[in-house]
């Protein structure tokens, strides 16, 4: 069968092929491998399924249909509240899939840690385009339930210096609500959290020479990470007050 390149990502090259997705295992591959199977088990179908090892040594997934928005310009259903609304849900049923499993640990839940816009996959309904999925797991570890929630507030509202700070945080409300985030005192403290260790992460990588970090810190995306600390921090007032 051909293989058909899939667009967007920095990191690894990935490829379509027929119903499933090849591409090469990260470090993490048992445990991704275990996460998604656990889905699979539990009959949850916002994630792709596992499916093995090529003969190639290739991570075989199977491929979820749909529209991944990992383009600057997508349609306006991607960021409506009904969407985010939507994403907030979907989260939440992960997250309560995996409290208290093995995988989890001794912690909350096992987190995605990279949930965005460029990792969802939506499908057309009769009300708008809406997010069904998520892909990309390879970050995803044991940890808190408000860490993926302030990532997903940070990267699907796309907090920076264009943000209208009084939207911003009626939209956080919204998602905190829609996930029934119960504890959001340390919601923006959280986002601040992700955008601080992204930042670094990057330019520290990229400082010694891995290619993947080399190329996002040229095209910018360093900068773009700390100007929405700034804008982060300049409305935290607003934002938390927002959330109370």
């Amino acid at each position: 069968m051909t293989e058909v390149p899939l667009p967007g990502g920095f990191i690894n090259r990935v490829v379509r092929v027929g119903d499933t997705v090849r591409r090469p295992p990260s470090d993490r591959a048992d445990f991704v491998a275990a996460l998604l199977h656990l889905f699979e088990a539990r009959g949850w179908r916002g994630a792709p399924r596992h499916l093995g090892l090529d003969g190639q040594g290739q991570e075989v997934l199977g491929y979820l249909q749909g529209h991944v928005a990992w383009e600057a310009e997508q349609p306006a259903d991607v960021y409506a509240d009904e969407s985010l609304a939507a994403v907030a849900r979907l989260v939440r049923q992960f997250h309560d899939l995996t409290a208290g499993t093995v995988l989890a640990d001794t912690a909350e839940v096992v987190c995605h840690n990279d949930l965005a816009p460029r990792n969802t996959v939506y499908r057309p309904t009769a009300d708008g385009i809406r997010p069904v999925g998520f892909i990309d797991w390879d970050l995803a570890a044991p940890g808190d339930r408000i860490h993926d929630v302030a990532h997903v507030c940070w990267q699907y509202l796309r907090l920076g210096p264009d943000a209208a700070p009084a939207d911003i945080g009626r939209r956080m409300r919204l998602i905190a609500d829609a996930y029934g985030l119960s504890d959001r005192d340390e919601l923006v403290a959280s986002v601040l959290w992700w955008q601080d260790r992204c930042w670094r992460g990057i330019a520290d990588a990229a400082d010694q020479g891995e290619p993947a970090m080399v190329r996002l810190r040229e095209a910018g995306v360093v900068g773009e990470v700390q100007a929405a600390y700034r804008w982060t921090t300049r409305h935290r007032a607003a934002l938390e007050h927002a959330l109370s």
